[in-house]
């Protein structure tokens, strides 16, 4: 028996035990690290269970149906006498196993009544963190942060870590001062707490601050860019910046440098950062040139639909931008049979057949010009679109998909009724901005059509003023 780096003891070798604490400073860095280092955790002590349960949890987090096998295997590889390990690990090795049977919701509830009683378990806190993430649970990112805040000394070397997952939970409750100010002090704390720097860059895209986005990515950037999983995501972040700023090709060169470069792997949750920002661009008629089509055959190569519908919807949009309607039509159609065939039981038929279903049809009537249809599906689901996972700036690629089609469809007093309620929360958009000047000028308003335009200037050109103001480029 040996107490890990956070005083909770643990069931293992001290070797065990001290190399799956390097695997747990690895996880909450998001550094590649980790995996080998849970790996050689398990081999200094098959007994070890949390290094076991952490290697498990690994594997889920990737999103992908493929890496089920692999979290199983390494639950099956722990060698722990059972009745011998103490109560939190039996009750980890409980949730892994729960997750690995596909009820990801039932495992990050689980996981948070291990926070509860023990808040200095930064394996817990983390992973079901992530699982709000992918659950789409803003107000469990938030609390079940702030529940375990107390249990944390002031001085300890981990606690800004957990500032900075707090600060993301705060972001996606749309409390960006108390956000910025959180993850700020988080990074102070540790520059290399990306999940911190990311919860600050979502606060600003989400705020309309993306002048001050800009120069924090900029500035943060020997933190972020290398050397983690969160330098793709980041790195949308900044692309997303260069098109509030009307700088395409800017983001398209973050894209092929960042986001799908040739040669990348395979990897889901790197692929969903890809697709939405082509997406983006294919709902404004941007040309992308000849990037759909490796994405597309990446997204093939590794789908299966209805495990985690948020990866379906993204893989839909890349067939359609690549224009294979039917193989789109064939991944809503998996996605029905699930509905009606799956295990009620498992997070994916529930996000499925309440959210993922709708959404990959209505991306597949959008594809084929049905944009009425599009509507149909959509707004009757519009407010429970969180529950699929992903985070408010990520989903907004649905909004956008919503908007156009009511603009397509002709429907010009929904898509006012949409902007209107954008500009309300975001004054800063300069997406927002253009389409009510496209508006205004369908319905014969010169005047508002001008007055539009000229504020997406304004703020447009404030973007590419912090973006020239240095000439280096994440």
């Amino acid at each position: 028996m040996s107490a890990d780096a956070r005083g909770l003891d643990l069931t293992g070798s001290a070797a065990a035990v001290a190399t799956y604490d390097q695997a747990i400073d690895h996880l909450i860095r998001f550094q590649p690290e980790v995996a080998d280092t849970a790996a050689a955790a398990v081999a200094a002590d098959p007994g070890c269970a949390m290094a076991a349960v952490c290697s498990a949890y690994l594997a889920l987090m990737s999103t992908e149906e493929g890496a089920v096998a692999a979290a199983r295997a390494a639950l099956d590889g722990q060698r722990a006498d059972l009745a011998a390990l103490l109560p939190r690990e039996r009750a980890h090795l409980a949730v892994a196993a729960r997750w690995v049977a596909g009820d990801m919701t039932g495992a990050g509830e689980a996981l948070g009544e291990i926070s509860v009683a023990y808040p200095r378990d930064l394996l817990a806190l983390f992973t079901g963190h992530q699982i709000d993430f992918f659950t789409g649970n803003a107000v469990s990112l938030r609390d079940r942060i702030g529940r375990a805040l107390d249990g944390w000394p002031a001085g300890h070397p981990q606690a800004g870590f957990v500032h900075g997952m707090y600060a993301f939970g705060l972001e996606e409750c749309n409390l960006y001062q108390q956000s910025e100010e959180a993850g700020q002090r988080a990074v102070e704390q540790n520059p290399d707490d990306v999940w911190g720097i990311h919860a600050v860059v979502h606060t600003y895209e989400m705020a309309g601050r993306i002048p001050d986005g800009v120069r924090y990515l900029r500035r943060r950037e020997a933190d972020w860019a290398t050397g983690n999983f969160l330098n793709v995501h980041n790195s949308w972040h900044y692309a997303l910046y260069l098109l509030q700023g009307g700088d395409t090709e800017g983001a398209l060169a973050v894209y092929d440098r960042m986001l799908h470069p040739e040669g990348a792997g395979d990897v889901a949750l790197e692929l969903l950062d890809a697709t939405a920002l082509l997406w983006r661009m294919h709902l404004e008629g941007s040309p992308v040139g000849d990037r759909w089509p490796p994405l597309a055959a990446a997204w093939g190569r590794l789908l299966a639909p209805g495990f985690y519908p948020f990866n379906d919807m993204h893989a839909v949009m890349a067939f359609i931008g690549n224009g294979e309607l039917d193989r789109a039509g064939q991944v809503a159609a998996a996605q029905a049979e699930v509905a009606a065939h799956g295990d009620p039981g498992s997070t994916g038929w529930d996000m499925t057949a309440r959210v993922g279903l709708p959404v990959c049809r209505s991306l597949v009537h959008f594809g084929r010009g049905e944009y009425r249809s599009v509507l149909s599906e959509l707004l009757p689901i519009r407010a429970q679109l969180h529950t699929f996972g992903g985070s408010h700036a990520q989903r907004d690629a649905v909004e956008r998909t919503l908007l156009e089609a009511a603009i397509r469809a002709g429907r010009l007093d929904l898509a006012a009724a949409l902007v209107s309620e954008r500009l309300s929360v975001r004054d800063c958009s300069t997406y927002a901005w253009s389409k009510r000047a496209w508006l205004r000028q369908a319905t014969g308003d010169e005047a508002g059509a001008a007055a539009a335009l000229a504020r997406e200037s304004e703020l447009a050109g404030a973007i590419r003023q912090a973006v020239a103001a240095d000439p280096a480029r994440p």
